[in-house]
């Protein structure tokens, strides 16, 4: 019999985080648990279920039962990607058919940022030295088809330039070689490029998002910067197996909305670089399949094959 409002929750939840302990999604996701516990009057427990870039525990959420007890934590972008490069049916994430959004949470925003050998001290100046010299400026990714990658071409093509994908595996090599000189430039996370920044062994010419970031004070957002509607966010989302009830789906929702307006939960989230939002079940739909449509024209047009 489907869950209803009145009697939901009526034991502990499972919140399954498909990455390991430590990352940005389990780090959003223990304070989602946390609060989410003290607002539905029953515990919810992160299970950390890792393995196939996101792929293992978003299909094994997919396939529980549809009555609220069973949640997923998604880096929505990185899963919007990775079924546009493998399939739904691969990775088992399909907006439509698997799963039912609860909410957007926050997003993580992405800076470009280049070695400081580079001569260019904003991105227009780095757009001209790219067009300048085609194929010669580098940016690194943290592997092919990577969230780095993709925003890496979507770049070039709106920017109209040519620049040399270095693909490596993981953001940590790849932001080891760019502070070291061996790569020019990448379009990289916040959380991962702010002390970087702070520190001088990278500068950050604009960030990746349609508002300033408040962790990167006088640093212009793309648009600002002279590249127009260029927006790329590691966006973080709770989803449920499809077909759970809307009483469910509303309650969940409805707790989450209240914990995203406390200071104490946006301040936690901006310590880790992460940007609190919540949005509505029909709201996060909509923003995945946006998600989804723009990464897989970019996929689509570059020929793009993941690692």
């Amino acid at each position: 019999m489907p869950a209803l409002a009145q009697d939901y929750p009526a034991r502990p939840i499972k919140l399954v985080v498909p990455y390991p302990p430590g990352g940005a999604t389990d780090v959003i996701g223990r304070v989602m648990a946390q609060k989410l516990s003290g607002v539905l009057g029953q515990q919810v427990v992160v299970d950390n279920r890792a393995g196939a870039a996101g792929s293992i525990g978003a299909a094994a959420v997919g396939k529980s039962a549809p009555d609220g007890y069973t949640l997923l934590m998604g880096a929505l972008t990185s899963h919007s990607i990775n079924a546009n490069l493998y399939g739904a049916a691969a990775t088992g994430f399909d907006i439509d058919k698997s799963f039912a959004p609860v909410a957007v949470v926050g997003v993580v925003p992405l800076v470009f940022v280049v070695n400081p050998a580079v001569k260019a001290n904003s991105l227009a100046e780095l757009i001209a030295l790219a067009k300048a010299s085609p194929g010669t400026l580098s940016f690194a990714s943290a592997g092919n088809g990577s969230p780095q990658h993709l925003a890496g071409e979507l770049f070039q093509r709106m920017a109209g330039v040519s620049m040399l994908h270095v693909p490596y595996k993981g953001s940590g090599p790849a932001m080891n070689d760019l502070v070291g000189g061996q790569v020019n430039s990448m379009i990289e996370t916040a959380p991962a490029s702010l002390q970087l920044i702070k520190s001088g062994k990278l500068r950050a010419l604009a960030t990746a998002t349609a508002q300033s970031v408040g962790t990167l004070p006088g640093v212009p957002t793309a648009a600002q910067a002279g590249l127009k509607d260029f927006e790329v966010n590691s966006m973080f989302g709770i989803l449920a197996p499809a077909g759970t009830p809307n009483a469910v789906l509303g309650k969940l929702s409805g707790a989450l909305k209240g914990i995203l307006q406390q200071t104490e939960v946006r301040d936690s989230l901006l310590a880790q670089g992460a940007v609190a939002m919540y949005t509505t079940p029909e709201e996060a739909t909509a923003a995945i399949r946006a998600e989804s449509d723009k990464w897989a024209k970019v996929i689509k047009d570059g020929n793009i094959k993941g690692d």
